[in-house]
């Protein structure tokens, strides 16, 4: 099995699951946790834990990057990060509701500033696979770091597959120029809402359809309903979802990318990765937080600007 590079974000998650609804100005109760997160990171250690050689190029800040980096390399991840010394950690306050559905409020940090100075052409070393999460484009320096890096995984003959990440900053950015961007993938993993965006189709199926024809693969993620591929302009398959009682939604989209991917570099067809990337999705929604398992709090981190060493060989 080759490797996969995901590109993408490091994020500190605060998830708070409310049992009843937001009460304006006033005390709501809820289950509060601290958990590493971000898409990027979600999927390379998702991928890691189902066996796959994850890697990550990600840039933390000088709050929590030590505490990212200890347990991306806890996760089973190889990373390759950058501890910025100017910008916090990524923040993102997820307010979970009784149903597992999400709302977020989100700060980039040094998320928004990885670029193309983050790259060397060394980290395609052993790399079958490049995915990169859509939040990287949505910043003029990773914008930048994408072309470098697709310029890169292109010469080298790499699969490239991009997760256009969430409907807001995808608007912001523009469709057709998210489009444009990103059309030497061959693979996108857009949710429904994404990809109705995206194709400006008003049934999934139907974009499912108009995205494969341009991109030569999409799956399009259904979350309770399961998933869809569509193979040149066609769909192929369509799985139910595995069954799961919904606790936390966060990083199921991840979840999906990485059994998806993790299937395909083992060997399996893409109807195949289709199942095992909805499986993977069921176990996320089961847990809180993005990540495979649990975390404990916060460690204290090293101060500015000192980079965490990374996983012994």
């Amino acid at each position: 099995m080759g490797g996969l590079l995901v590109i993408g974000d490091t994020v500190t998650d605060v998830v708070a699951v409310h049992h009843a609804p937001v009460a304006p100005g006033t005390d709501t109760a809820a289950d509060i946790v601290v958990r590493p997160g971000g898409s990027g990171a979600n999927t390379a250690a998702w991928a890691a834990h189902l066996g796959a050689d994850a890697r990550i190029l990600t840039r933390v800040g000088y709050d929590t990057g030590p505490w990212h980096v200890a347990e991306l390399c806890g996760a089973g991840v190889r990373p390759h990060v950058q501890v910025d010394p100017g910008h916090p950690t990524a923040v993102v306050i997820a307010m979970v509701d009784a149903a597992g559905e999400r709302s977020m409020l989100t700060n980039r940090g040094a998320g928004g500033h990885i670029g193309p100075g983050d790259w060397d052409d060394d980290l395609l070393d052993g790399v079958a696979h490049l995915h990169v999460s859509g939040y990287t484009l949505f910043a003029e320096p990773g914008l930048a770091l994408f072309r470098t890096a697709v310029g890169a995984a292109l010469g080298r003959g790499l699969r490239i597959s991009v997760d256009p990440a969430s409907t807001g900053p995808l608007t912001g950015f523009g469709v057709e120029r998210f489009l444009s961007e990103t059309r030497a993938a061959s693979l996108i993993f857009p949710n429904r809402d994404e990809a109705l965006l995206l194709t400006g189709e008003r049934d999934p199926e139907r974009a499912a359809s108009a995205l494969s024809a341009r991109y030569g693969t999409a799956v399009v993620k259904l979350g309770p309903d399961g998933a869809l591929l569509a193979v040149d302009g066609r769909v192929v398959r369509r799985a139910p979802a595995a069954a799961a009682r919904a606790v936390d939604s966060t990083g199921a989209g991840d979840a999906f990318a990485a059994g998806f991917l993790t299937a395909l570099l083992d060997g399996h067809a893409a109807e195949s990765a289709l199942e095992a990337g909805c499986l993977a999705g069921a176990r996320a929604v089961a847990g809180l937080g993005g990540r495979p398992g649990g975390t404990g709090g916060i460690r204290a981190p090293a101060g500015p600007g000192v980079a965490e060493p990374l996983c012994s060989p």
